[in-house]
């Protein structure tokens, strides 16, 4: 089936970054972080006067700071007619689990109304938007079709263009923006998870992006929003960018950002990415896996409150080291783990998730198939490239700032 070979390649790969680790008795880093990045937030003489006089609402999370301070509490010091802030999954202040509804409310410390864009209410209703005249959009993605941030922005942008509200996007490096790989997404496939025909790893800011969706029509009647990006400074997609905040709870460390957009496939099978331990993102497993040398148990916690095999003692593999030594040098969707744990474990009928989440997440059902059918790494990438070519070529359109190739 082609996968044991590969697989015994990517293994001496590892082990022998592994052994230059142990060598130089330090952690292996093959690549520095940029420092001098500044963020689009903090560049406040390009927007201030666009929110002058005018009735703003803030779409904004724990990762929406400027010099350690809350973008909110900054446009508030500056009298900026703050409004109404929106939340995104995970809420205003970011301690929600994936998934779990984000109720609406009042924020404590501005005493600012927040109106969730998780659950029933994921597109703002006109009423929440008829006393306002400009939204800012200052969210920290992590550059995956899946992760649900850009899917907040569309509704924003959508919403907006709906009923005359301008959009500013503050942007922000992608810390997985330095490459673009999987399948591109089947509309019939589209969701919350997955909204427009994007590989799974896009290679575009937030700013970017934005500029994408209102290019390519993709809002509702093919309508555009009235759109403002305010660019990073000293950022290109060759940089590497260090997160100062976790981007959300089971995001807590750039190892899990550079293997989330592989492992979260995961999400649609019955194997465990560590949910509810100190390695979200970094570990895999499962109670019925052959006894390995590593294991774990998920237990409910802050964040991953009902976490897959809760309190089940599970079997796998770290992965963490591999995170810091491997990822930014491979630059592709990882898939080796998903089709090794698939042969490991023996039941493999109710490996993927009787939801067919995994479909979601995949953006298409037919790597679910290839995986039964042990197509080759090599088959599956290539039943890819058409339109994963197609997209690079339509992403380029909408760049603002130097590529990576």
């Amino acid at each position: 089936m082609g996968f044991g070979k590969e697989r015994k390649t990517v293994l001496l790969a590892f082990l022998l970054a592994l052994n230059v680790m142990a060598q130089e008795h330090r952690p292996y880093e093959a690549h520095a972080f940029k420092t001098t990045i500044e963020v689009g937030a903090e560049n406040v003489a390009a927007y201030l006067p666009l929110l002058e006089g005018k009735s703003v609402g803030v779409i904004a999370n724990q990762t929406s700071m400027l010099n350690d301070v809350h973008l909110v509490d900054t446009l508030l010091a500056l009298n900026v007619n703050v409004k109404r802030v929106f939340s995104p999954e995970h809420g205003f202040r970011g301690k929600a689990d994936a998934g779990e509804k984000v109720k609406s409310g009042i924020d404590a410390k501005t005493g600012l109304p927040v109106a969730s864009l998780y659950g029933k209410n994921k597109k703002p209703k006109p009423e929440v938007l008829e006393d306002l005249d400009v939204l800012v959009f200052d969210l920290q993605d992590v550059g995956v079709r899946f992760y649900t941030y850009i899917s907040t922005m569309h509704y924003i942008m959508e919403a907006a263009a709906e009923n005359g509200v301008e959009v500013i996007v503050l942007d922000r490096p992608n810390p997985n923006g330095f490459y673009v790989d999987g399948p591109v997404l089947e509309l019939k496939h589209k969701s919350f998870v997955g909204m427009h025909p994007v590989p799974i790893v896009h290679g575009m800011t937030v700013g970017e992006y934005a500029q994408m969706i209102n290019g390519e029509g993709w809002l509702a009647e093919g309508k555009t929003c009235s759109l403002t990006v305010i660019p990073c400074k000293d950022y290109g997609h060759n940089d590497f960018y260090r997160l100062p905040i976790k981007p959300s709870p089971n995001l807590p460390n750039m190892e899990a950002v550079y293997l989330y957009p592989s492992l979260c496939l995961f999400e649609g099978t019955v194997v465990s990415i560590g949910r509810g331990t100190d390695s979200p993102f970094q570990v895999v497993g499962h109670p019925d896996l052959s006894k390995k040398r590593f294991s774990f148990t998920p237990t409910s916690r802050e964040g991953a409150k009902k976490p897959k095999h809760q309190d089940q003692l599970c079997y796998g593999y770290d992965l963490t080291t591999f995170g810091q030594v491997y990822m930014r040098n491979v630059k592709e969707l990882y898939l080796f783990w998903v089709i090794g744990m698939y042969e490991d474990l023996e039941d493999k009928e109710d490996f993927f998730l009787p939801n067919k989440f995994f479909n979601l997440l995949a953006g298409n059902s037919t790597l679910m198939q290839q995986i039964k059918d042990e197509v080759s790494v090599e088959q599956i990438r290539a039943s890819w490239e058409p339109k994963l070519s197609q997209f690079k070529t339509m992403r380029k359109k909408y760049l603002l700032y130097p590529d990576f190739e």
